[in-house]
């Protein structure tokens, strides 16, 4: 039951981050570029987590735990540049689609880290997930010419690679530190890093200037407070691949909040690739009917 509660936290931290997608792509549709949509994602984003962190509980950390912390934000960070980066050029369900690849990517950190082959449920739901992707990537729509945008391609493969770190180191370093704590930290490195993209003078000035706070705000709730923090309180209570498998909810989540956010179509290929990468999400979870008719939950 405890590995299930720590699984929905993913979740609902997946399909945040796969929400903000469509939230990046209409703040570069109002005329922001991607490192002011950044900015002002990972500046609201940071300020909230602040006032929160001050009315929640604390624990002393070591200058070891807080430079880790940092680290691994910057790590988030630059999967959201590299993101914000795809999203100037390739719509943001297909967008979703290269960085989803972070899954397979992500299973294959783990099987050198452990040294160890991943077990067939996973690699069954790599199976599943590659599929699903391919159809919710529009697979057989002439709609999006990939060899015409290579560099939106590139930025998106690099948030994949990007992602699958964050997601293997995550639930290593700090562990042991409140939920919150923890996120703002990561929170803080990530702002740091994009910092060296646009000056916090920048931000202000967009933000007073041209209303960005408007879209800052949301970006921060959807694509920093609300991943950050249920990674943070999932990734250290199951094992990476796990974790990675069921980021995959963030693909569904971004396609259906083009869908209804920026009015991109949904193709009966994208739907039952959603349906299928469910199922690969599911597979690791519980096991195949086996010989006996008995249902099993999976372990490792």
């Amino acid at each position: 039951m405890h590995q299930l509660k720590y699984l929905l936290f993913i979740l609902v931290g997946a399909s945040s981050y796969g929400i903000s997608a469509s939230m990046i792509k209409r703040t570069i549709g109002a005329g922001f570029s991607a490192q002011e949509s950044m900015g002002g994602q990972y500046l609201f984003g940071f300020l909230m987590l602040a006032v929160i962190f001050l009315f929640t509980k604390k624990t002393k950390m070591t200058i070891k735990q807080s430079i880790e912390l940092l680290l691994v934000g910057m790590v988030v960070s630059l999967t959201s540049i590299f993101y914000a980066l795809c999203l100037r050029s390739v719509p943001a369900s297909l967008a979703v689609v290269l960085l989803f690849q972070f899954t397979w990517i992500g299973i294959l950190i783990e099987a050198i880290y452990l040294k160890k082959r991943p077990s067939r449920a996973k690699l069954i739901a790599i199976l599943l997930l590659w599929i699903g992707t391919l159809l919710s990537g529009g697979i057989g729509s002439q709609s999006f010419e990939w060899s015409q945008n290579i560099e939106g391609i590139v930025f998106g493969l690099l948030s994949a690679i990007s992602f699958a770190i964050f997601f293997f180191i995550s639930g290593k370093v700090g562990a042991e530190i409140p939920a919150i704590q923890r996120s703002t930290v990561i929170s803080a490195g990530g702002l740091l890093l994009v910092f060296f993209t646009i000056t916090p003078l920048q931000i202000m000035h967009e933000t007073v200037e041209h209303g960005l706070w408007e879209y800052g705000i949301l970006q921060g709730i959807f694509g920093i407070i609300l991943p950050v923090v249920f990674f943070a309180l999932g990734t250290p209570k199951i094992d990476s691949g796990t974790a990675t498998i069921a980021g995959a909810a963030e693909l569904p989540a971004a396609i259906f909040a083009a869908m209804l956010i920026l009015g991109e179509s949904i193709s009966i290929y994208q739907t039952v690739g959603i349906v299928i990468i469910i199922i690969g999400v599911a597979v690791p979870q519980i096991n195949l009917l086996d010989m006996k008719g008995k249902w099993r939950l999976l372990r490792g």
